[in-house]
């Protein structure tokens, strides 16, 4: 079925939230970023994650690492990433645009209740019966 994504919500007292939104920040990311990172981490050690201030954290353990930890990324894969979004953004003004259309026709539809019908016996000429001796379709 694949990885479905959920939501979970709660409440933080003001200066929480705020300390959270400049940590965000700090780390140019997202709020729900903060806390997908935190929730990866506890998932990924089983619950067992302490969260330690940084000026208590022994030297020696954080090594030469520093954090957050920075990745380097191929231009191209940037370039992709920004043609991508690009295109969804296309695709989803195209789909209002369809939407905003099917919906014009549709008011058009239930404006005008007039006989906009037609039958494909009247097409054929004919009165609407059909003569059994003649097959219309030979092969």
């Amino acid at each position: 079925m694949g990885n479905k994504n959920k939501t979970i919500s709660f409440r933080v007292n003001e200066d929480a939230f705020e300390t959270l939104q400049d940590i965000a920040e700090e780390r140019d990311i997202s709020l729900s970023a903060v806390f997908r990172d935190y929730v990866d981490m506890l998932v990924a050690h089983d619950g067992q994650v302490a969260v330690v201030p940084e000026h208590e954290v022994d030297e020696s353990e954080a090594g030469d690492e520093e954090w957050p930890p920075k990745v380097t990324v191929p231009k191209s894969f940037v370039r992709e990433h920004e043609r991508l979004e690009l295109e969804a953004d296309h695709l989803r003004d195209q789909l209002d645009e369809y939407k905003q259309y099917v919906t014009k026709l549709r008011e058009q539809v239930e404006e005008d209740p007039g006989e906009d019908v037609i039958h494909l016996d009247e097409l054929d000429g004919g009165d609407g019966e059909e003569d059994d001796d003649e097959t219309p379709y030979v092969n």
